[in-house]
């Protein structure tokens, strides 16, 4: 089963929030990943910065062929030469990962992190990711959701209160969304999908790899070749 955001039910946004109604209809919302730029002809890039250690031409003289760039890729990971890979960057589009997800996330230091703030932007019990062993287990759902309720109701009664929404925002839970802008060089993907798509990674970052790495074969598939 997908992890599922929670929504509240149509009717039920006509009158005040008294509970969270879960939705397990097909197609409720998930996380979504986008590549949105990259370095033009990033592998070429690489690959003529490999060659350009080894010969007297600058990397801008150097005219390689489709097979060679391939070549020398492959050959700048099994020699452990990534610092060549450096130099491609790419830019992704994150939506919808929990602030749980979020926090291991960042914790990727040789990357850049534009986040949505919690500050300017309040929540609503609509943002909220469910667990899969949370959403199979009745009586786990049932505390789950009572849980959500709380955090909520004092999020509403604090605001109410005058208090301002960046102090408001602590009492919500680690399930609550947010959307990032993340920018990584090759290497340090390549480093990310070691960690995050190993079996022992928490099931929501592993999803979130398995998308960006989707994503980036894309534009780079021998870069990312072979990554499982």
């Amino acid at each position: 089963m997908q992890p599922i955001i929670l929504n509240e039910c149509e009717n039920q946004a006509k009158h005040k929030r008294t509970s969270v109604q879960i939705l397990f209809a097909e197609g409720a919302k998930t996380l979504k990943v986008k590549l949105l730029a990259c370095t033009p002809e990033s592998e070429l890039v690489c690959a003529r910065a490999m060659r350009a250690c080894r010969t007297r031409q600058s990397a801008d003289e150097l005219r390689l062929s489709r097979e060679e760039v391939a070549r020398l890729i492959r050959n700048a990971k099994k020699l452990g030469h990534l610092s060549v890979l450096e130099h491609a960057c790419f830019t992704f589009s994150i939506y919808g990962i929990s602030r749980a997800c979020s926090h291991q996330l960042v914790r990727h230091r040789m990357a850049s992190f534009s986040q949505q703030s919690h500050r300017a932007v309040a929540m609503t019990s609509s943002d909220i990711v469910v667990p899969p062993s949370i959403q199979q287990n009745a009586g786990s759902l049932k505390v789950f959701k009572k849980s959500v309720n709380a955090s909520f109701k004092a999020f509403d009664e604090l605001k109410k209160s005058g208090i301002r929404l960046e102090d408001a925002r602590y009492v919500l839970p680690n399930a609550v969304t947010t959307n990032l802008t993340v920018t990584m060089n090759a290497r340090e993907l390549l480093h990310f999908f070691s960690l995050r798509m190993a079996s022992s990674a928490q099931w929501e970052i592993r999803e979130l790899a398995r998308k960006m790495l989707q994503e980036v074969r894309k534009v780079a598939p021998v870069m990312f070749e072979h990554i499982e």
